[in-house]
């Protein structure tokens, strides 16, 4: 008898967009950073765990199961955190998608692992417009999706996919987990063995990412009530707090619950869930120390015995912020790595004109943007010039290999060290320090330009995490930021609720 085969088309196309960054997001930015096309899509050696590894091991147990490979982004070439997508951007890439989905004919159902955070100039909800242009193609075919925590959707994905399933946990440690539940979904779902059904709902709260740690108060609470309703039945229980870094319409808390042909269930479970995230409002909008402040308070604790410290200077996403870094000198810390100033210029000088060993005097840092501070000027010996190389040991992307190019380590003295980077560099573990030679051990504080992703590895070296709120261009003070396209009665920053 001959075996039926099933083809289940998979496509990525993932950003998430700040649209307080300046820099645009172009269609050349996307072609120098990567795009994969056809069976290379689902090639993931060494790269850790994500919904492609999930979605395959879903499938390997298949034998009447194939997977289609469509196309797959990379991160676009941008020095710092990306800016609005052009439309010639997505429009491109989208199309691509939906062509690629056409071409191959005989689809049975379409695995989008998107983000959710996506901006277009021109296009309000583009992870919904993706799945539109995909329907016109598979028709009555189901599509399913997955997403980032930092989602920020609405009815219209909800009225164009067919089932959504959110990461639960950030630092992002599911992504393998989610990507194989969609996937084990869709093949029941063609198998008529499950009639995905979905209810949504909205908030209409909009909050920092700082605040969204999955397993920290208040959004354990979130996490513990979706897997209490997955133990009722529900199959896949989802909140994403949201990504309040994009001025889109459809900002803030989403909340998407499947259901196998239960509408009654998912809209009770949606429903409830969306009362409990209205209940923690003041908690998810709280207010964080400036930089001086800030440093002053690490400063105090390390004095104290509380060491090691990792502050997180969780607002610059462009890599040149100076702020803390300038506060950490002017104050006298010792013991201190500043993890990344990114600063390309400076770096390509020092390669021409210097070797390790050399003392150099450079200024670095506050060139993309006047919000990351001003340059900073540094004295220091080169410890560390070239390129670096590791495998992630730590919880986020462990296995994957990493390569930076071009990186440095001056050494300032008082065991004080600054690292220089090509772009905004964040580091999930102590491997890309260690990489370049650090003594990590040795360090009372250190300051990663990250928000939560680092505490996976970070919280299990460091005695605190500690938060501080410069200027930035995503600030945990929200009100500090110019948006025209949220909703009027979000809160805390809409029209509604300002004084």
């Amino acid at each position: 008898m001959e075996v039926i085969v099933l083809r289940i088309a998979v496509a990525s196309f993932s950003h998430e967009t700040c649209t307080f960054c300046p820099n645009i997001t172009t269609l050349e930015a996307w072609e120098r950073g990567g795009i994969r096309y056809g069976e290379s899509v689902l090639f993931t050696d060494r790269e850790g765990p994500s919904y492609i590894t999930g979605i395959k091991e879903a499938i390997s147990s298949e034998k009447d199961v194939e997977l289609v490979g469509i196309l797959r982004t990379s991160e676009p070439a941008t020095v710092g955190m990306g800016g609005w997508l052009t439309t010639e951007a997505f429009d491109t890439i989208s199309d691509r998608i939906r062509e690629g989905i056409k071409k191959e004919g005989n689809i049975d159902g379409v695995l989008l692992a998107l983000h959710g955070a996506m901006a277009v100039t021109g296009v309000p909800r583009p992870e919904a417009e993706i799945c539109r242009k995909v329907r016109r193609v598979v028709k009555k075919r189901p599509i399913m999706v997955t997403l980032d925590l930092h989602a920020n959707e609405d009815i219209e994905l909800a009225n164009s996919a067919d089932a959504v399933f959110i990461l639960k946990t950030y630092p992002h440690l599911d992504s393998h987990e989610i990507g194989r539940m969609a996937a084990r979904c869709m093949v029941e779902t063609i198998h008529g063995k499950f009639g995905p059904t979905m209810a949504m709902q909205k908030p209409k709260i909009i909050c920092a990412s700082v605040f969204q740690a999955s397993q920290s108060y208040p959004m354990k609470e979130v996490y513990s009530r979706c897997r209490e309703w997955e133990r009722k039945g529900v199959y896949c229980a989802s909140v994403a707090p949201g990504f309040a870094y994009a001025d889109v319409p459809d900002v803030g808390f989403s909340i998407f619950v499947v259901t196998n042909n239960d509408y009654e269930l998912a809209e009770k479970a949606a429903q409830d869930l969306s009362s409990l995230v209205w209940s923690l409002r003041a908690e998810l909008t709280r207010q964080l120390p400036k930089a001086k402040e800030g440093v002053t308070k690490v400063i105090e604790m390390v004095n104290k015995g509380v060491k090691p410290i990792v502050i997180a200077y969780h607002d610059d996403r462009l890599g040149d912020g100076t702020h803390i870094l300038k506060e950490l000198i002017k104050q006298g810390a010792r013991n201190f790595c500043s993890t990344s100033i990114a600063d390309p210029a400076v770096l390509n000088s020092l390669v021409k004109k210097h070797k390790v060993g050399d003392t150099v005097t450079v200024k670095i840092g506050g060139w993309v943007h006047p919000i990351s501070g001003e340059p900073i000027l540094i004295t220091g010996r080169i410890e560390y010039l070239g390129g670096a190389d590791w495998v992630e040991t730590g919880p986020m992307g462990k296995g994957a290999k990493r390569h930076d190019n071009i990186v440095a380590s001056l050494n300032l003295g008082d065991n004080n060290h600054v690292v220089i980077s090509e772009r905004l560099r964040a580091p999930m573990s102590a491997d890309p320090l260690k990489a370049i030679g650090m003594d990590v051990d040795s360090l009372d504080i250190v300051e990663i330009k990250s928000r939560v992703h680092h505490k996976a590895f970070w919280d299990t070296w460091a005695k605190m995490d500690y938060p501080i709120d410069p200027p930035g261009t995503t600030p945990a003070d929200l009100s500090t930021l110019h948006y025209e396209n949220i909703p009027w009665d979000i809160y805390p920053i809409g029209e509604k609720w300002r004084k």
